[in-house]
């Protein structure tokens, strides 16, 4: 395969940004909350002395965090292969920063548009929901880490967001589902979004790049920061779009306790699985996030504080045990090669919490909430305002199956548009390697495998190293290479320097 896409990668970045400017310039306007004049205006309607009242103050730290799961927390989760440290946070920034300016525009279609003026406006709610959307796209790339090019990563972006859209409209709008920390909407479809286009890109010959698939001890400390920015800002997360007041702190409690939960099963099940009870830092950069994913429905709900805490503890084990048995085996059986496992981080997890969600919204009574806290959490108001708590219950079982069947089906269609060949994407034996789409600068020893130069190669220009030496009175002794071929130490210790 050629990865030459100096042609294809500017074309892609320069024709849908400008596509952007276009739309941008037709359809975005700010809402009244970011205008000058219709913030004015919103005061004096609504009795309004302080701009202190102005919703950017209440939502923007929970924006701040969510943008810095989307950026930092998701890029360096996936920099964990020993070569594709660029590839992972580069990629992963490239693709965020055009979905979320595609999803503004994608989700203002569907949720925002002023069907008389025929402009979007977006305040700071639309920023939030836009990093929501680029998730399920970023989710995806997971599962395609090291194995596609820029160029195909950008096509899965524009589909993805696209699916989004609609899959979020059919199931908060049409089926009036509660999914505010998108366990439905971004994990569940994003995970098999991903997991779809990845079996339909499958690479027989995907083990000539085995000695690159895996990690290094300071890959996977790099994504273990990753990790830790996600897993501390999960209840932000899951808490950004929720109703002000006791349903935000109530998302905050419930998705805090699940998280802490789901730490000490992941740290139990992965030692249990090893003979000498060593633990594997795979599936505790990822397993110990999957109560963060399936908290995403049920967290604003009455779910209790003990219930958070079950779902935590049963997503560590489910998602450890994802990571020891059900990756390998659906790798061997069913030709699904999940590069960083999200079938058990995302998708399974996505799932499980839609269904939780289910479950706790139709045992939903007045005694738990009250009339008003019904009506408000599940906003039953208008041509809603008669649905039971079954019924609400069942709405909500059906939305994460639509996530699903929207992640798989979409997920093939795409993946069968990037089978053409004129993607750029690696051959076999150059997957998980920076070097095919960055400028990497070798060590030396990477140069001498890599060329065959002559034995008799001319000496470097006159340069000190500082050798660290095996031996203890050996340590910080300085030796100076002469362009002449002479060899000079000055060391601490007598004993002398072998140079081959």
């Amino acid at each position: 395969h050629n990865t030459y896409i100096r042609v294809s990668l500017p074309a892609v970045c320069f024709v849908w940004q400008i596509a952007m400017v276009v739309l941008f310039g037709v359809f975005i306007r700010y809402d009244e909350e970011s205008d000058e004049k219709g913030w004015n205006e919103f005061k004096k309607s609504h009795n309004i002395t302080s701009n202190i009242e102005n919703d950017f103050y209440f939502r923007y730290p929970s924006f701040q965090d969510v943008h810095v799961m989307i950026f930092v927390g998701f890029g360096f989760l996936m920099t964990f292969l020993k070569r594709y440290s660029f590839g992972g946070v580069g990629f992963n920034f490239l693709i965020a920063a055009f979905g979320l300016q595609w999803a503004l525009l994608m989700q203002g279609w569907f949720h925002a548009l002023d069907p008389v003026t025929g402009k979007i406006t977006i305040g700071i709610e639309s920023l939030i929901n836009a990093d929501f959307c680029c998730a399920g796209s970023l989710i995806a790339y997971g599962a395609l880490l090291g194995k596609v090019s820029p160029v195909q990563l950008m096509v899965v972006t524009l589909f993805g967001v696209t699916l989004f859209a609609v899959e979020e409209y059919i199931i908060l709008d049409l089926f009036h589902c509660r999914d505010a920390g998108g366990a439905m909407v971004i994990h569940t479809f994003g995970g098999y979004y991903g997991l779809a286009i990845s079996w339909v890109l499958y690479r027989p010959n995907l083990n000539l790049s085995k000695r690159l698939n895996g990690s290094v001890y300071h890959s996977d400390l790099f994504a273990m920061i990753g990790a830790l920015f996600l897993w501390m800002f999960w209840p932000s997360f899951n808490s950004a779009i929720t109703n002000h007041g006791a349903g935000q702190h109530r998302t905050v409690i419930n998705t805090y306790l699940a998280l802490a939960s789901c730490v000490l099963t992941t740290f139990a099940i992965s030692s249990m699985s090893q003979k000498k009870g060593k633990l594997d830092m795979v599936h505790i950069q990822n397993a110990s996030l999957a109560a963060g994913v399936a908290m995403g429905t049920a967290a604003e709900l009455m779910i209790t504080p003990y219930g958070s805490i079950i779902v935590g503890f049963c997503c560590g084990i489910i998602s450890t045990f994802g990571y020891l048995y059900v990756t390998p085996f659906l790798e061997k059986k069913l030709k699904l090669q999940d590069t960083c496992g999200i079938h058990n981080l995302h998708a399974v997890p996505g799932m499980l919490g839609g269904f939780v969600g289910a479950i706790v919204a139709a045992t939903a009574t007045e005694e738990i909430y009250g009339k008003e806290g019904l009506i408000e959490t599940f906003d039953l108001t208008g041509k809603f305002e008669n649905r039971t708590m079954s019924t609400q219950g069942g709405y909500q079982a059906a939305g994460t199956c639509v996530a699903i069947a929207f992640g798989l089906v979409g997920g093939v269609c795409v993946g069968f548009i990037l089978r053409f060949p004129i993607w750029g994407d690696p051959a076999d034996d150059f997957c998980f390697d920076d070097e095919a789409y960055w400028e990497v600068r070798l060590t030396t020893t990477r140069k001498r495998r890599n060329f065959n130069c002559p034995p008799c190669l001319p000496l470097p220009p006159p340069r000190e190293i500082l050798v660290n030496s095996f031996s203890s009175f050996l340590s910080q002794t300085r030796v100076t290479i002469l362009s002449g071929g002479k060899l000079e130490t000055c060391s601490r210790s007598p004993v002398p320097f072998i140079s081959s």
